[in-house]
């Protein structure tokens, strides 16, 4: 998805784009029973990491859905590393998850079923991982059903791979339950981001009429 972004990006910055842990390429750790290693806070923690090792001490951040809570994440957790943040089509997991309705459970189905325990949701993903992709893509909207099949194929490769399917599974139900407890901490606890933030709602595909009675992305 950052294929056609990151070049145009790289034209005034230097751009690092990096898979979370336990998607795309990158390891994937084993888990516990509070998901911790799956927690938005632990994949912030990686970011950090790898800035610190490519010679980034302070660095921007964007990231879009999944990307996008860990983005907020990384900027509440680790405030001196962060200069600016931006976050994509994403509200706080708590706030989510408090605001769910009919229409969340049947437009977002994906936030539900993936975090039930195990082995259900993997059973279910490595039987049918194309078929998950392609729904997907479609849910997206037109521009995205376009993709390149390579690109759609390098989608399936990826959501299909043994380990990657536990993996990203664990992500799931991490944002159902810690991730939820560490956003509620931070409200009680006042904890503020204290970078300049953007925060990005999409006006058009499904995302597009949610959250309007609150003024737009909450």
């Amino acid at each position: 998805m950052r294929r056609q972004i990151a070049p145009v990006l790289a034209q005034e910055f230097s751009v690092v784009c990096a898979d979370l842990r336990g998607y795309g390429r990158s390891g994937c750790p084993q888990s516990a029973e509070d998901h911790e290693p799956y927690s938005k806070r632990a994949m912030a923690g990686d970011m950090v990491a790898v800035m610190r090792r490519l010679g980034f001490e302070r660095f921007c951040v964007a990231g879009h859905d999944r990307g996008g809570r860990v983005a907020y994440r990384l900027a509440l957790d680790h405030p001196s590393r962060v200069e600016r943040v931006a976050v994509l089509d994403v509200i706080p997991a708590e706030e989510a998850w408090q605001r769910a309705d009919a229409r969340f459970a049947v437009g977002f189905w994906p936030w539900s079923l993936l975090a039930q325990p195990e082995p259900l949701p993997e059973r279910l993903i490595a039987a049918a991982t194309d078929a998950i992709v392609d729904h997907a893509l479609k849910e997206w909207g037109s521009s995205a059903a376009a993709l390149e099949s390579e690109v759609r194929d390098a989608y399936v490769e990826s959501l299909g791979r043994q380990s990657s399917i536990h993996s990203i599974r664990e992500e799931y139900r991490a944002a159902a339950a810690i991730d939820r407890e560490h956003d509620q901490a931070d409200h009680l606890n006042g904890h503020r981001i204290r970078c300049p933030p953007l925060v990005l709602w999409s006006e058009r595909g499904p995302l597009a009429q949610w959250y309007q009675n609150d003024g737009g992305p909450i």
